[in-house]
């Protein structure tokens, strides 16, 4: 019978196939399960773990007792982790550094914790995560974290960098991580420096996981979405970012119209859109039906057509965005043309030409008076060559009313 190596004493067991001998007179003792030690402390299981690497190695390689001393051995270094950082009752809600961190109960999942970055143990450990940023550390991490929550930026500092990388050199950062001042160079000594593509700036590789993401300042000017490696910081503030409508194009780079067709055709929708919004408004089916919750998670669509967020330009990009506001259009008209009634009556007769069916400001071969909302014909708004009829009606009608008003008032 083989004896494994054990701190205090360790209890083994015979092999399935051998028989159990019963000494007469003897009440035989209960046996504890295989693989299960009798290890009081630290010290004893440390003794016991290096004492079972080294019959491991004594072992034949891929034989049946090689694989049970790695089993015992898998056994003792858990119950050393759960000596280490014991479950004791814990808060199930801290705020640390503004973070909001719940206990997880979860004990399967198989987590990193970011503060220092090794696998959380979820069956022996306890660990949280952040309700904000979604940042997971041990519980012994807790006390270390030094980085506020970064949903607290995003609330107070809804913006992008946008420019393309400002490395500014390691000696602007006294050769040290721009997170938790750790020294780093690029040689890798004492710990390798990491460049961060959003910000430019150089991590250790605890605050640096090489996790890739879309950067803006590239998309804006180069239209360009292939993903960077990014610090671990700056990639959950793009992820928090990435649906806030932050970016208003005509004033950061309007040439990008020029250069990408499907903006413009996504402008223009977006622009009828916001005609139509009135009619909505004041419609009782409209309201009932929700028609303008079908933009509910680009509710900026219906409050503007100038401010984009990065996943609308990441849709754009893909032709989603193309696609599904297509069809969001239709779906507009088609109430306001031909299902509504009350829709139907606030359409517009062209008062030049006086003929054609009803206009609507969102038809693509009409024109808008910008000073009065009337409707017209394309061609007739521009061969035209005097004002608006309806403004000149309305200025007539203020001109008639202003000498009653003066007689009213004498």
């Amino acid at each position: 019978m083989t004896s494994w190596p054990g701190s205090a004493r360790v209890i083994s067991t015979p092999s399935i196939n051998q028989k159990r001998r019963k000494v007469p007179g003897r009440t035989e003792s209960r046996r504890l399960p295989k693989g299960l030690y009798q290890a009081s402390d630290i010290q004893q299981l440390r003794q016991a773990i290096e004492e079972c690497k080294q019959v491991i190695l004594e072992l034949p390689e891929q034989s049946d007792k090689q694989k049970d001393a790695v089993v015992r051995l898998i056994h003792l270094r858990l119950k050393l982790q759960e000596l280490k950082d014991p479950r004791e009752d814990e808060p199930n809600m801290q705020i640390i550094s503004e973070h909001r961190f719940y206990k997880e109960k979860s004990k399967s999942a198989k987590q990193v914790c970011d503060k220092c970055s090794t696998i959380i143990w979820g069956l022996i450990q306890t660990w949280y995560t952040c309700t904000g940023c979604y940042y997971r550390c041990h519980s012994k991490c807790l006390n270390l974290i030094t980085k506020s929550c970064v949903r607290s930026k995003v609330s107070h500092q809804s913006e992008y960098e946008l420019t393309i990388c400002p490395e500014a050199g390691l000696d602007s950062q006294d050769y040290r991580c721009a997170e938790c001042r750790a020294p780093i160079s690029l040689r890798g000594v004492p710990s390798e420096a990491r460049q961060c593509d959003y910000t430019g700036q150089y991590y250790c590789s605890n605050c640096h996981w090489n996790d890739l993401a879309v950067v803006p300042a590239r998309v804006i000017h180069n239209w360009d979405f292939e993903p960077r490696k990014v610090s671990r910081y700056n990639m959950r503030y793009l992820a928090l970012m990435l649906g806030r409508p932050v970016l208003k194009l005509r004033e950061i780079n309007p040439l990008l119209f020029n250069y990408v067709e499907e903006l413009v055709e996504i402008r223009k929708l977006r622009q009828d859109i916001l005609l139509m919004k009135p009619y909505f408004i004041t419609c009782k089916e409209a309201m009932e039906a929700r028609l303008l919750l079908q933009l509910q998670d680009r509710q900026h669509f219906v409050e503007n057509d100038d401010m984009y967020s990065l996943q609308d330009l990441l849709d754009v990009s893909s032709g989603r965005l193309g696609a599904s506001l297509t069809d969001i259009h239709t779906m507009f008209a088609k109430h306001i043309k031909l299902d509504c009634e009350r829709c139907q009556a606030k359409g517009f007769v062209c008062e030049l030409c006086k003929e054609g069916d009803i206009l609507f400001p969102f038809d693509s071969h009409t024109s808008v008076c910008q000073d009065c909302a009337a409707v017209f014909h394309r061609d007739c708004y521009y061969d035209n060559s005097t004002s608006c009829p309806r403004c000149m009606r309305m200025s007539l009608r203020k001109q008639a009313q202003e000498p009653e008003d003066a007689t009213w008032q004498q």
